[in-house]
């Protein structure tokens, strides 16, 4: 009997704070409290509830690892949140550490660009970005054709696409923020 290959589950390493409160009960689990920190995971971009190490402080846009090994301000992840449940200074900063993590791993992003494929035959994962139509994304297709972009720098000069980290940055916020109903960046 075959056995179904299950890739092993991928952990977040880092995330970045959004905020935290010294004295607070967890949301997403019972009966923990302490330094409670919400935070927006580097890879898979879901926000984050987050047991600090007691007596630890944290800035707001600050990368903690949060891996299974060698932490050392974080206690525990307690769980996923939603963005309705984070609070509201965690969601005025939001914006702004979404586009810290677009710009810190820039080449990510340019390799979804370049990569990009059609998701149905009317629609083209591209033009869900912030920006884009029909007229860049055929300037994107022809151009990437004959070279793949190198940064979002050489995107910009090469098709005219204005502030290419920030449309990424909004079509990431429209996805956590649930405004979408499909998502090209943030995991589920």
């Amino acid at each position: 009997m075959e056995r179904a290959y299950n890739p092993p589950r991928k952990y977040e390493e880092h995330a970045y704070v959004l905020d935290f409160n010294p004295r607070k009960k967890s949301i997403t689990v019972r009966g923990r409290e302490g330094i409670i920190v919400t935070a927006i995971g580097e890879d898979r971009l879901t926000l984050l509830e987050i047991l600090g190490v007691p007596n630890s402080s944290f800035d707001v846009g600050e990368k903690i690892f949060i891996g299974k090994e060698g932490r050392t301000k974080v206690l525990s992840v307690l769980g996923k949140m939603d963005y309705k449940s984070i609070s509201s200074s965690a969601q005025t900063e939001l914006q702004g550490v979404v586009e810290k993590i677009v710009t810190e791993n820039e080449q990510r992003f340019v390799d979804y660009l370049n990569n990009a494929r059609p998701l149905t035959p009317r629609i083209h994962a591209l033009e869900l970005i912030p920006g884009i139509g029909k007229t860049y994304m055929k300037a994107m297709l022809e151009e990437r054709e004959k070279k793949k972009f190198e940064n979002l720098e050489d995107l910009q000069k090469r098709i005219g696409l204005k502030d290419p980290q920030k449309q990424i940055s909004k079509r990431i916020m429209e996805e956590i923020t649930g405004e979408t109903r499909m998502n090209l960046f943030v995991k589920r």
